[in-house]
Formats: C-alpha cells, sequence, structure tokens
C-alpha cells in the first residue's frame, strides 16, 4: 500500500483509507438491514479492505457490485445460523435470570459459549474462504480462535468497541460496521503472517566455501 501523497492530493493516502472504510461501513450497514444477509455483507466488507493492500479500490460501488456477484443461499442460511445463534444464547440469558438453581452458572457457561460462537463467526467473516465456502471458513476460524486466544481477544475488543460506539450515538450504528470489518481483515492478516523464528534462520555459507560459524577439522598431517 503506498505511503506518499500524490500531486494534488489534499489529503494522505491513510485519511483517504479511512474515508473508504467509512464508506464501506455505512454500505455494510444498509446491506445488513434484513439480518439474514449481515454475515455476506460484513465477509464482503472484508474482502474490499483486504484489497487496499493490493492498492485495489475500497469503495461503496465496488462492494455493493461484489455483494451482488456472490449472493446465494449458503450466505442466507449462514445468516440464519447466526440469527438463530443470537436468539438462543440471548433466551439463555433470560432463562438464567429467572431464579433456577444454578442460574448464575448457567449464565455464564451460556455467555463463554456465545462469546466463543461470536469470535468464530466473526473471524470467518475476515477469512478469504467465506466468500465462496462458508463451512471451511468456520472450521479454520474455529481452529484459529483456539490457537490464537490473542486474537480472539482482539475481536471481542473491536466487536465491544463497535457496540460501545452505535450505543453511545446510534448514527456511529451505520459507520461501526467499517472499522469493524477492518479489524477483522487486520487479525486475519496477522494471523497468516507467522514471524521467522531464530531456529529457522540457518547460517550461510563464507566466501571460503565453509558455513558460517563452524571450523575446519584439524589435519592431522599438518604441522
Amino acid at each position: 500500500m503506498r505511503t506518499t501523497r500524490e500531486p494534488g492530493e489534499i489529503f494522505g493516502p491513510r485519511m483517504t483509507l479511512f474515508a473508504d472504510v467509512l464508506s464501506v461501513g455505512l454500505a455494510t450497514a444498509v446491506a445488513s438491514l434484513p439480518l439474514l444477509t449481515a454475515p455476506a455483507a460484513l465477509s464482503t466488507a472484508c474482502e474490499i479492505l483486504r484489497g487496499t493492500r493490493e492498492d485495489r479500490p475500497a469503495t461503496a460501488g465496488r462492494y455493493f457490485r461484489l455483494l451482488r456477484q456472490r449472493l446465494r443461499a449458503g450466505d442466507l442460511v449462514a445468516g440464519l445460523a447466526a440469527v438463530a445463534g443470537v436468539l438462543l444464547v440471548l433466551a439463555d440469558l433470560a432463562l438464567a435470570r429467572t431464579g433456577l438453581p444454578g442460574g448464575p452458572a448457567f449464565a455464564a457457561v451460556a455467555a463463554a459459549i456465545g462469546a466463543y460462537a461470536a469470535v468464530t463467526g466473526l473471524r470467518a467473516c475476515g477469512r478469504p474462504e467465506s466468500l465462496t465456502d462458508w463451512p471451511t471458513a468456520v472450521r479454520a476460524a474455529a481452529g484459529d480462535t483456539a490457537r490464537d486466544p490473542g486474537g480472539g481477544a482482539l475481536v471481542l475488543l473491536a466487536l465491544a468497541t463497535a457496540a460501545l460506539c452505535a450505543w453511545t450515538l446510534l448514527p456511529l450504528a451505520f459507520l461501526a460496521p467499517g472499522p469493524l470489518a477492518m479489524a477483522l481483515t487486520a487479525i486475519d492478516v496477522r494471523t497468516r503472517t507467522e514471524p521467522v523464528r531464530p531456529a529457522d534462520v540457518r547460517p550461510g555459507p563464507r566466501p571460503g566455501g565453509r558455513p558460517e560459524g563452524r571450523t575446519p577439522p584439524p589435519n592431522p598431517g599438518a604441522r
């Protein structure tokens, strides 16, 4: 992604990306209004924002074109599963508050399961596989959540920030999906880019032909 300002460009590329994120967020909010299309809408936003690493435009027009091309029955099934999961967790939490024995423990377990499911679902939206194959994306996201608890915590933090912004000022609810999609994309890129461990770096040969760090064996015939 470029970091220099083009001739005649008033704002820098970072400000342009910020504006694109808000534009894509507004488009995502509109596309998510039917609820069943929410997973596909968020997944498309992540794909659009992922393309900025290759200098592809992140515009609302390109967003809606990609969304129209990808919408299929699997996306609606994913949306139905997401809505059903949210309703189930809310029903469990409401049941736990009715004063049943073991209610607090049941509420804690339901909240933990709901948080894990939310992290997995959001990470699945951030993976490129979600464009064509939701089951593969969900399985890969579940593995990422188990292997990378730090990334899961970041997903929850991004979700909580988006919810807090929407709760503080309702109009921000139509812009919050953009930063959320950017966070999910960044977390997915972070997971795929593994740092090089010191053990993976092996010394190269010296100009004389001997590997670096090794000394030649003694020659018994030399004095």
